[in-house]
């Protein structure tokens, strides 16, 4: 059975409520259909009568805020003790988590708003932000507003192409992947940068307390 009939058996079965229940699913990373595809078929049924585009939406929007506030509060009640007594074996230090918060405080929050489009990265934020303490409602502003772009953006797709959704959606997620990986490429690029720019100052600041 492909996914895309996976997906359609499991609407049949379970109309909106695949969207409630499959999405924080999705979001709690257990393998089930992904939510792209997912959001992206029910645009499509939307197109062809079988669901109304409102209700759909709807349900679409809080079943994604329901598994990202679920896994929040998961990271936040008892990821940090796991991370504390346990962060030694997978190389998570106090320190290192230290500064991994003051990093996100200061560019993380814009992350929530294109983690939904990245597979992998959807599954794991809101345990992270968790586990760092991100005010709630913090995590609110931002991570609401990126369901409900990442919810439209996919049913969008479904309902305006009708037919052709699968292969838009194939080229838009082709797209989607380089898109990150150049992300990924500019912020490695712009991190060894700031290490350059910090060694050749240590190194400049050594040479003088040498030399006098």
């Amino acid at each position: 059975m492909s996914l895309i009939d996976l997906v359609e058996q499991l609407f049949k079965q379970y109309g909106y409520f695949v969207l409630l229940i499959g999405l924080p699913l999705d979001a709690i990373a257990l393998p089930i259909p992904p939510g792209n595809t997912t959001l992206t078929y029910t645009g499509y049924l939307a197109y062809k009568g079988v669901f109304d585009w409102l209700p759909a939406i709807v349900a679409a929007y809080f079943g994604s805020i329901i598994g990202m506030t679920i896994t929040y509060w998961i990271g936040y009640t008892i990821g940090l003790p796991i991370v504390e007594r346990y962060g030694k074996w997978i190389f998570i230090k106090p320190a290192t988590l230290e500064r991994t918060r003051n990093a996100y405080h200061k560019h993380g929050n814009k992350l929530f708003l294109i983690s939904y489009f990245s597979p992998g990265i959807r599954q794991f934020i809101g345990y992270f932000v968790g586990i760092i303490r991100v005010p709630f409602s913090t995590f609110a502003l931002y991570a609401y507003t990126g369901a409900g772009i990442w919810v439209t953006f996919f049913f969008l797709i479904g309902y305006l192409f009708g037919p052709q959704w699968q292969q838009v959606f194939l080229l838009i997620e082709q797209y989607l992947k380089y898109i990150f990986i150049g992300i990924g490429l500019l912020l490695v690029g712009l991190i060894s940068w700031r290490l350059y720019i910090w060694l050749k100052q240590r190194s400049n600041k050594l040479d003088r307390e040498s030399g006098s």
